[in-house]
């Protein structure tokens, strides 16, 4: 008789218990297109709120394949998880993934890399605008040049927005100042050892060069590694990048790199879990959730040590 009552009494509680109660443990899966210095940053600040929110999350790294992204996206459809979150190889080639998302009804968060698609309808952009990056970049250089020498741009994979807006940046400031002349304009895919190799090249044709904008952190010190082993000073020929990694703060603080762009890996990695999360609950939010830049020199250095 008591066995009976116990459980007669174990199904009544489970009666008035919310559905949610039973519900599975909420599931992200993220795509990379690489596992570099900027996305380790991005992916810690998923985890660290994935954890927060006590929803299983699952990385791949796509290794800048986008092939193989598709197909990451594509397993995780069918594993059923409760929201994707993507980091495109390639901004201009998203549409198969949005799609298929769509399809399957789950919820798509594109993070850092904004794709070359209208957001909507079940996709949403968690990232910076790369433009204000290279504007931030090239007013603060051409102000330390007294508004005239010669620049030379890094740029970053062509694939990424980034690259394409960061460079418009850092043009659309240097036509202000008729003293300042773009010298070279390269693409080094935002990696340190071909920083180090492109800057070689140009410090060897002889053209003379007086600051370095390059799209990110990586491509600056590779730069200021070939310049070192060239015997060029930092002090001859500005570097700039853009993040503001542990490792470029760390360079600004010797006094090589002259200055970076401060982008939010952290934020951007814990709001593309917020809003795949409010995406699954239902919740409205934006189509695009912009986190600003911030420009970083050696007096507010300090503010920034810890942020990424």
């Amino acid at each position: 008789m008591k066995l009976s009552r116990r459980i007669f009494l174990a199904f009544a509680t489970a009666a008035i218990l919310p559905a949610s109660a039973f519900a599975q443990t909420p599931s992200i899966g993220v795509s990379l297109s690489a596992f570099d210095t900027f996305l380790t940053i991005v992916r810690g600040g998923m985890a660290k709120e994935a954890e927060n929110q006590k929803v299983k999350i699952q990385f791949e790294d796509a290794n800048n394949d986008v092939g193989r992204q598709v197909s990451q996206v594509e397993n995780f459809i069918a594993q059923r998880v409760s929201a994707i979150v993507v980091n495109p190889v390639d901004t201009a080639a998203t549409k198969r993934i949005s799609a298929a998302a769509r399809k399957a009804g789950i919820p798509l968060v594109y993070v850092n890399r904004k794709p070359d698609e209208k957001m909507g309808n079940g996709t949403v952009f968690v990232g910076s605008d790369s433009l204000v990056a290279g504007r931030l970049q090239m007013e603060e250089l051409a102000r330390r040049l007294n508004g005239k020498g010669n620049v030379a741009i890094m740029v970053g994979a062509l694939s990424s927005d980034a690259a394409i807006d960061r460079t418009k940046g850092v043009k659309e400031v240097a036509k202000k100042f008729p003293g300042i002349k773009i010298v070279e304009e390269q693409v080094a895919d935002f990696d340190r050892k071909k920083g180090i190799d492109l800057m070689a090249k140009w410090l060897s044709t002889g053209v003379k060069i007086d600051a370095i904008a390059a799209n990110n952190d990586e491509m600056a010190l590779g730069a200021l590694i070939a310049m070192k082993q060239a015997k060029v000073s930092p002090k001859t020929v500005l570097v700039a990048g853009v993040d503001a990694t542990p490792d470029a703060l760390s360079s600004m603080k010797s006094n090589e790199l002259a200055l970076t762009v401060f982008q939010d890996a952290k934020g951007q990695g814990t709001g593309a879990v917020q809003a795949a999360m409010k995406m699954v609950k239902k919740e409205k939010l934006p189509d695009m959730n912009m986190i600003p830049y911030e420009l970083v020199v050696q007096d507010n250095i300090a503010k920034y040590i810890s942020k990424n």
